[in-house]
């Protein structure tokens, strides 16, 4: 049975980014000071699967307490922003788990669009853009109504996200071997990068986990393209326009055609490869010509240890 504790003793909150590449996790006191920060493996439920999710977050948040010297018991308020959690079940389960391992905290599980727009905008309106793992874009107006775009995973969805480049990549790769592709200065890296002797073991690797591959490719795209190498600088175009497309969309949900657009970048496609940020940055203002691009506040973990300060506040005062 779960400890009822009053509001006037929060004090320790945490909050949690989980994708499909990994989680950060940011502990802070009931002011909003961030006292520690923890990184750990990937926590997309629908990616990664639950036993590993669990198995992050649990690690990046046993970082952060035992730095300070806490228990679980201390921490009063959560919020979860992850991948895959626009699924009611993964939220329910999700939601389970934080609070049996965290019995004194108050638990919201929510989108990883849904703290990264809150970084970028915090209460505002505006579109993020995010581009890590996966891709998608996510928009909100002043009254609150809300429109997304992509998201949707690797297969039917996720177009200019890492994964999707790094597929594309080795594609490229393979057709350049058969001749029927051009050439590109890909194919001298991959093994190497992958540290895979041959195609054998780097398509066994592809076939446990598409994961381990074909996002940690996106890096030596991106490395390539910027030396000029023109396949790479092809696929990394189409990427920008894909994205571009995907805050169009959004825009367009959300009726803003004809005014400026907020546009704010999160993931870890962005800050990567000189090429692609002026590929993307050039397709957005033809996909919304009056876009102004805005800098994230903060990092998505401490927007979401932000909304769960202010989510035990708002209880709280209702109580």
């Amino acid at each position: 049975m779960r400890n009822k504790i009053s509001a006037t003793d929060a004090k320790y909150f945490l909050g949690f980014d989980g994708g499909g590449s990994k989680t950060e996790c940011v502990l802070a006191d009931d002011q909003g000071a961030v006292l520690a920060r923890a990184t750990a493996g990937p926590s997309n439920p629908l990616r990664t699967g639950y036993t590993r999710s669990w198995f992050s977050l649990s690690g990046a948040a046993d970082a952060v307490l035992g730095r300070n010297k806490l228990r679980a018991d201390d921490i009063r308020g959560i919020c979860a922003g992850l991948g895959g959690a626009g699924r009611t079940g993964v939220v329910r389960r999700a939601k389970t788990f934080f609070e049996r391992s965290f019995p004194n905290a108050k638990v919201l599980v929510t989108t990883d669009l849904e703290i990264a727009l809150e970084a970028a905008f915090g209460t505002g309106d505006g579109i993020i853009l995010l581009a890590g793992t996966g891709s998608a874009a996510f928009g909100r107006d002043v009254n609150g109504r809300t429109a997304r775009a992509g998201g949707r995973g690797p297969w039917i969805s996720d177009e200019g996200s890492a994964f999707d480049i790094g597929r594309r990549a080795v594609a490229a790769i393979v057709r350049s071997e058969e001749h029927r592709g051009p050439s590109t200065a890909l194919s001298k890296s991959l093994f190497k990068w992958h540290d895979c002797r041959n195609w054998d073991s780097l398509l066994e690797r592809i076939a446990k986990n598409p994961d381990d591959v074909f996002p940690k490719t996106f890096p030596l795209v991106a490395k390539v393209a910027d030396s000029g190498d023109a396949v790479a600088q092809g696929i990394l175009s189409a990427a920008a326009a894909s994205l571009a497309e995907l805050a169009s969309l959004v825009s367009s949900d959300l009726g803003w055609s004809d005014r400026e657009v907020l546009i704010g970048q999160v993931g870890g496609v962005f800050g990567r490869s000189k090429f692609f940020d002026k590929a993307i940055e050039a397709e957005l203002k033809k996909a919304c010509p009056r876009a102004k691009f805005v800098t994230a506040k903060m990092s998505p973990a401490e927007a979401a240890v932000q909304i769960a300060i202010r989510q035990s506040l708002a209880k709280g005062n209702a109580a």
